[in-house]
C-alpha cells in the first residue's frame, strides 16, 4: 500500500532518514522565528501583542502555513520566554523587531538562588503552551514545532556571556550548579510543551558555540548540556541548531543526540553532511536571501542545497522581519517540486 505523507508523517520520517517522497520545508520558530511584517499586516496579528496571547501567537503560525508558507506551526517567536521567567528583564520589542534581554539577573553564578523556576502557569511560559494546544486541537496534519533556547545561551543571557565563560574556567563547581539549574527548568518546559501537544521540540543555541567556547568547552558544556535535556525528552523528533562556523568542532557534534542537526549558512552542507552521517542535515537557506532578494534567487538556492544533500530544507537562522512571503512561498514550491524521493 503506497504510503500517504502528510506534512507531519513526512517530516517525522524525514529526521529519522527514512525515505520520503520529498523532503519537507519548515521554519522551526524560537530563535529560528518563522514570522514577518508580510503575514502580520495579511493577518492583522501583530508585534508584540502576539507575544503574549497565546490566540494571536497560534493564529500567526497558522496563517503563514496556510498562506502556502512553512510545512509546519512554530511557537514562540523569539527566544527570550525563558530567561524573563528566570528572572531576566525584557525589552517586548515592536512590530519589526523581536523581545530582547535588556538586564540580566545575575552577576556570578553563585548568586543561583536568586533565579526564579519557570512557573508553567504564569505569564509568556504559559501563552506558548497555550498556543501549543490551540495548534493541537485545529487537527490537522500540520507538525506542532516547540521551541527551547538552549542551555548555554540562557546560561549567558541571565548572567553576561563574558562573565559565564570566565566562571567555567575559575569556578567550574558553580558554573556547574548554575547550569544543572537551567537545564532541569528548560527540561520541564520541554515535557510540558510535549504534553500541550508539540510534535516536535527544537533546541536553538546560538551563544553556545565552537567559536565562542571552544572545542573543548564545546564538549564540556554545551553537548554535555543539549544531551541532558534532549534525553528527557520523549517527542517523536528533536531538531537542534547551532549558529557560526563548527568546523571547530565538527568531530564532535555527531555526539549531540538529535534526530536533525541545523546550522548557519556560512557552513558547507558537503562538509557537515561527512560528520553526521547518523543526522538529518537540515537548513541552510541564506536569511538574507530570504530577506532581500528575488524569488528565483531563492529557488536556486534551494534546489542548490538539495542537490549538496540536505534532508530538511530551512532557513539558516531566523527570518528578518523584513522577508518578503512570495519568498517564502518560493522556498516551499521549491522544496515541493523535487519529487526524486520513493516511487
Amino acid at each position: 500500500m503506497e504510503q500517504k505523507f502528510t506534512q507531519k508523517i513526512r517530516l517525522q520520517a524525514a529526521a529519522k532518514k527514512q525515505p520520503v517522497d520529498r523532503p519537507p520545508c519548515i521554519c522551526p520558530g524560537g530563535m529560528m522565528n518563522m514570522v514577518f511584517a508580510d503575514i502580520m499586516e495579511q493577518t492583522g496579528y501583530l508585534w508584540p501583542e502576539t507575544h503574549t496571547d497565546a490566540k494571536k501567537m497560534a493564529e500567526l503560525a497558522f496563517a503563514l502555513n496556510q498562506a502556502d508558507g512553512f510545512e509546519n506551526y512554530g511557537v514562540p517567536f523569539c527566544m527570550t520566554v525563558e530567561a524573563e521567567a528566570m528572572g531576566a528583564i525584557v525589552n517586548m520589542g515592536n512590530r519589526l523587531c523581536e523581545p530582547h534581554v535588556v538586564h540580566s539577573a545575575l552577576t556570578a553564578c553563585a548568586q543561583i538562588d536568586k533565579l526564579q523556576s519557570l512557573d508553567l502557569q504564569a505569564g509568556r511560559v504559559k501563552t506558548v503552551l497555550d498556543a501549543i494546544e490551540i495548534l493541537r486541537n485545529k487537527g490537522t496534519d500540520v507538525p506542532v514545532i516547540g521551541n527551547i533556547a538552549g542551555p548555554i545561551s540562557v546560561g549567558g543571557t541571565l548572567l553576561d556571556m563574558s562573565v559565564l565563560l570566565r566562571e567555567f574556567r575559575k569556578s567550574p563547581a558553580s558554573a556547574q550548579c548554575y547550569m544543572e539549574f537551567i537545564c532541569e527548568n528548560l527540561i520541564n518546559f520541554g515535557k510540558a510543551q510535549i504534553a500541550a501537544g508539540a510534535d516536535v521540540i527544537c533546541i536553538s543555541e546560538p551563544s553556545g558555540t565552537g567559536e565562542i567556547l571552544g572545542p573543548q568547552n564545546f564538549a564540556d558544556y554545551t553537548v554535555k548540556y543539549l544531551n541532558r535535556i534532549l534525553d528527557k525528552l520523549t517527542v517523536p523528533v528533536k531538531i537542534v541548531h547551532i549558529c557560526g562556523r563548527l568546523k571547530s568542532v565538527y568531530d564532535i557534534i555527531s555526539q549531540i543526540h538529535c534526530d536533525a542537526f541545523s546550522f548557519d549558512a556560512i557552513v558547507p552542507i558537503a562538509e557537515i553532511k561527512k560528520h553526521l552521517p547518523n543526522h538529518a542535515i537540515m537548513g541552510n537557506i541564506s536569511t538574507f536571501a530570504l530577506g532581500s532578494m528575488q524569488a528565483d534567487k531563492i529557488t536556486s538556492m534551494v534546489s542548490d542545497a538539495l542537490t549538496k544533500g540536505v534532508d530538511i530544507v530551512a532557513p539558516a537562522c531566523g527570518l528578518p522581519t523584513t522577508t518578503p512571503l512570495v519568498n517564502v512561498q518560493a522556498m516551499v514550491h521549491a522544496t515541493r517540486e523535487n519529487n526524486k524521493g520513493i516511487d
